[in-house]
């Protein structure tokens, strides 16, 4: 008798554990949350509190870059109105629902602002310790960072130096990066993206057909059963008219004779009890 013996399909460690995705596919996905992230509706839709800040995207000098003091960060962020956003993420701090809160990731809250710096000269210090607050270089933008859970729109505070190399690392609509070989941006497919604006516009209102009414006819008729309804029988056969009369005419009849048959019956009884109680 086998005693133990093994699993049936136990899983291999060399699993294929990663799809591979095209390296054009990745950078225009960088370059889409970056864009998102200028815009200042996808911002707020996100759940950023970004409603007094200068600006979107928020760009500060270069001085950004030296702040190695924790004190010194908050400073700047409440100069600049972004605390708000740091004290929602500390007041969104909770503990984890399920077993995940034995597995070393106890707690969950929401995402802050990413700081994003071209060199670091103590930056790292004085932000790292600020709840919900994520720093990356420039040059290694990460699109789980631009885009958290797949939605656009992180809050993102720039230093000058970075926001400035970002041409470099991905060009413009007019020159192609410089650093990246052979690679533009993707070229958008609207000039004018009020696509409102370009509807109400005077070319296309004179091309297009007057708007018809509000309540518009059925573009088919209800089918009925003519076995139910009369009415389509009568239409679809006109003598059914005539059948249906006959019908009601002779069940009258009927019920007219049996009517009087059960009278007459009624008297015949009556006259037989009559002559018994005579004799």
């Amino acid at each position: 008798m086998c005693r133990g013996g093994r699993m049936f399909a136990p899983t291999k460690v060399w699993r294929k554990w990663h799809v591979k995705t095209n390296v054009n596919q990745k950078r225009y996905a960088v370059a889409s949350a970056l864009a998102a992230s200028a815009v200042p509706s996808l911002v707020l839709a996100r759940g950023h509190r970004v409603e007094r800040i200068p600006e979107v995207p928020l760009v500060i000098a270069d001085g950004i870059e030296s702040i190695s003091k924790t004190k010194a960060a908050v400073a700047l962020l409440k100069a600049v109105h972004a605390y708000s956003d740091v004290q929602k993420v500390s007041s969104s701090r909770k503990v984890r629902a399920g077993l995940g809160k034995l597995r070393n990731r106890r707690h969950r809250q929401r995402r802050g602002p990413l700081v994003v710096y071209a060199n670091d000269k103590g930056i790292k210090h004085g932000f790292r310790n600020l709840p919900g607050v994520e720093l990356v270089n420039v040059d290694r933008l990460n699109l789980l960072q631009l885009a958290p859970g797949s939605h656009l729109g992180r809050f993102i505070i720039w230093s000058e130096s970075a926001f400035k190399r970002l041409d470099e690392l991905y060009g413009t609509y007019s020159a192609p990066s410089a650093l990246k070989s052979g690679y533009s941006l993707p070229q958008p497919l609207v000039a004018n993206t009020d696509i409102t604006r370009i509807i109400n516009s005077a070319e296309i209102q004179k091309t297009v057909r007057p708007a018809g009414p509000k309540k518009q006819k059925r573009p088919y008729t209800q089918h009925k059963n003519p076995l139910k309804n009369s009415s389509v029988m009568v239409r679809l056969n006109p003598y059914a008219a005539v059948l249906r009369r006959n019908e009601i005419l002779n069940k009258n009849k009927k019920v007219k004779t049996t009517k009087e048959a059960k009278k007459g019956k009624a008297a015949a009884s009556a006259r037989f009890l009559e002559i018994i109680k005579a004799d």
